[in-house]
């Protein structure tokens, strides 16, 4: 009788120190629009879009996607401020690149990775205005589990937001996230560990995926720009970005061109000073003439060779 085949070493190792995808809620099956939204192949070649379809395709992504997107970024800063700014960034970032956008396999994806890139940047901090979080709510049971967010590391707080707010699985929460999916999966579990140490109901799956969804859905009410005003917004931040270059672009141009006209072609020695040899006066050429000598000389210069004026001093 033959013996079981035992695994290699290097998987047994591989096995310890993966961890277990951390568990998941039923309800946490069904992604939310803006994280499920996926455009649909054709099946044959579609033919060159027209800027009008650009602006469609455009309008209809922000409406679509723009409402669920501030939410998010309402419970990734708690500013209310920052989440409008956060989301006209994502969208003026996407219709720069709106080529490539349009042709990602997930658009509304995009522009959420990019929103909160944008929301968790630690240069927020140095902001006068955004160094606090906005004033709390009337719902204390909402204003706890915001609370309690905010009190986790930015990068637990949106894994978790990603993968139980959410409901991206893992391996697409580790690759917004730009992680491992072993390190995606500890900070999901390390974060439900800190919210259950504040709100011990919160360390049911189940029960954080209800109530990160009701936070998310029934957040306050924000008034967006329209489409449109996006639009142009973020080409006229291309335009400033463009001219601000092409102007720094001459600066440097001009500048280098005027220290080429001006700089010294050959090197002059300086005249090396005198010095007295047996009490004999140093030779080394006349002296510099001083501001008084200089004056005189060139008054000489300028007045008649002949005449009074060079016998007679002035009376003063």
């Amino acid at each position: 009788m033959s013996k079981p085949t035992s695994k290699p070493k290097r998987e047994q190792e591989r096995e310890q120190e993966e961890p277990e995808e951390p568990e998941r809620p039923p309800a946490a099956a069904e992604a939310s629009p803006a994280a499920s939204a996926t455009p649909a192949t054709p099946a044959t070649p579609a033919e060159p879009a027209t800027p009008a379809d650009a602006f469609a395709a455009f309008d209809a992504l922000y409406e679509y996607a723009a409402p669920g997107l501030v939410q998010q970024a309402y419970l990734l800063t708690g500013r209310r401020r920052l989440s409008r700014e956060a989301v006209e960034y994502a969208f003026h970032l996407a219709w720069e690149r709106w080529p490539e956008v349009a042709v990602d396999r997930d658009p509304a994806g995009w522009v959420r990775a990019a929103m909160h890139e944008y929301a968790l940047s630690p240069w927020h901090r140095l902001r006068r205005s955004h160094r606090q979080p906005d004033a709390p709510s009337t719902d204390q049971s909402a204003q706890a589990v915001r609370g309690a967010l905010l009190e986790l590391p930015p990068a637990y707080r949106r894994t978790l937001l990603l993968y139980d707010g959410l409901g991206l699985d893992l391996p697409e929460t580790a690759a917004e996230t730009e992680a491992s999916t072993p390190a995606a999966g500890n900070r999901v579990l390390h974060a439900r560990e800190l919210l259950a140490e504040r709100i011990p109901e919160l360390a049911d799956p189940e029960v954080l995926h209800q109530r990160l969804v009701s936070l998310l859905t029934k957040g306050p009410a924000m008034v967006l720009a329209p489409p449109r005003t996006v639009r142009t917004g973020s080409e006229r931040r291309a335009t400033f970005w463009t001219r601000a270059a092409v102007a720094l672009t001459v600066l440097v141009v001009g500048a280098t061109a005027f220290t080429l006209a001006t700089a010294p072609t050959s090197y002059v020695p300086p005249l090396a000073p005198g010095e007295a040899v047996d009490g004999v006066p140093a030779l080394s050429g006349p002296q510099r003439l001083t501001p008084q000598r200089e004056a005189l000389r060139a008054r000489l210069h300028a007045e008649p060779v002949t005449g009074p004026a060079r016998l007679v001093p002035d009376p003063h």
